[in-house]
């Protein structure tokens, strides 16, 4: 092994045996009687429940995550790039489609592979707890549409890298990250009208008390929206959710229509609210400027690393080849990436925080956003005792009795 395979196979293991660690952490934790503060929307059958929801699926995720890293290893070290490697150039075609191939077939190779796994999650153990209400057409439909959208979507700027990086030489990163940074904004811009639609419903809400006070809330905070919809969630899940998209015109909000059925209007204002509060704070724009920069970071290093010999002959691979190094180099990448994501989950959890802050000191009662915030957690089946590391490591959101607190002290001090 060089010094490329030692690398990438610690910073792999290493990361593997992290989540290992702090997943054990994270179920020893658990106590045997819920928290003071929630007691009202979790009743001890179902505190007892969300427990072993969290035993089942975490157990479950540390299986398919082991048999993932055995399944990378394996492939690895019996020579499984180079294999493919020969058996795609054997077949005559250019560098530009042979990258596109080798990409597809192994990204396609995985997805067959898992796919038992996905199926036993969403039909065994999210059934089990209540929340599964996918049929298997519609989760066979997903599957198709998803594999359909990466190649009619991730196909063209795929090839427009290898190209790029083949043809424009040293300002091959800089012409890349122009490429992905213009690419992921238009995404931005047609995602609401064109792809999160292929796989949800997005109904007008109706016209009534509940449309009435969102207006009435978006216009106390100059928040100038039209776009409400309620999205058919419950086609797949009876977990709830609320989320903002898009920019310009095309914002829009979208209420799960589980959400609507669980929650009054007070606290549904207060969810909308601390969307909105996202908006305001420029959470959304700093994420966009924070994501682009990780481009050109990526690429940048990516340029460093690509004509590496040292880097393929770590994979085992006869023939250097810009599709082949992006795949390594993937891995390479591996210790920066789970900084980086801890680094994020971590300004993620402050964003949380200031959305909070801003919806109670917003709406007419501070206790719906509180109230709101509780219930999701008991519909949810949610950890309310989460081990600090496991948050350090794996949370966007910060627990709950954390965001109840700073939201009583943020109305403290409005």
């Amino acid at each position: 092994m060089n010094i490329f395979a030692v690398v990438i196979f610690s910073a792999i293991l290493l990361q593997f045996l992290l989540d290992l660690v702090s997943n054990i952490l994270n179920l020893r934790s658990l106590k045997l009687e819920p928290p003071a503060a929630i007691k009202d929307v979790f009743s001890p059958d179902a505190y007892r429940k969300s427990q072993q929801y969290l035993r089942e699926s975490t157990r479950f995720n540390l299986l398919v995550s082991s048999f993932a890293l055995a399944l990378l290893l394996a492939f690895w070290f019996l020579g499984g790039f180079n294999w493919l490697d020969q058996l795609i150039r054997s077949w005559g075609l250019g560098s530009i489609i042979n990258g596109l191939l080798y990409t597809g077939i192994l990204v396609l190779a995985y997805g067959i592979v898992i796919l038992p796994y996905s199926i036993y999650n969403t039909f065994v153990i999210e059934q089990r707890y209540g929340f599964n209400k996918t049929t298997p057409a519609t989760f066979m439909a997903d599957l198709v549409k998803g594999l359909l959208l990466a190649a009619v979507l991730g196909g063209p700027i795929l090839a427009c890298i290898l190209a790029l990086f083949e043809l424009a030489g040293a300002n091959a990163w800089l012409l890349c990250w122009a490429a992905v940074t213009g690419y992921v904004l238009v995404i931005e811009f047609i995602a609401p009208n064109w792809i999160m639609p292929l796989f949800n419903k997005f109904t007008p809400l109706e016209e009534g008390d509940l449309r009435t006070a969102i207006l009435g809330y978006a216009g106390s905070v100059d928040f100038p929206v039209q776009n409400l919809f309620v999205i058919d969630g419950s086609r797949r899940s009876s977990k709830s959710n609320a989320f903002f998209t898009g920019f310009g015109r095309n914002k829009r909000i979208a209420l799960f229509d589980t959400l609507i059925a669980q929650h009054t209007i007070p606290e549904l204002v207060a969810v909308l609210a601390h969307e909105i509060g996202h908006y305001k704070k420029k959470h959304i724009i700093w994420g966009m400027v924070i994501s682009i920069l990780h481009f050109g970071l990526l690429f940048f290093l990516l340029s460093l690393f690509i004509n590496n010999p040292l880097l393929y002959q770590a994979f085992y691979v006869q023939q250097p080849s810009i599709y082949t190094g992006l795949i390594f180099f993937g891995l390479l990448y591996t210790p920066v990436e789970f900084l980086l994501s801890i680094l994020m989950n971590m300004l993620s959890r402050k964003f949380e925080y200031d959305a909070d802050r801003f919806a109670a000191q917003t709406i007419t009662d501070s206790s719906a956003m509180t109230e709101a915030l509780k219930k999701l957690s008991a519909d949810n089946l949610s950890n309310l005792t989460p081990h600090p590391f496991f948050v350090f490591l794996h949370y966007s959101h910060p627990p709950l009795l954390q965001r109840m607190e700073a939201i009583e002290i943020g109305v403290d001090t409005k």
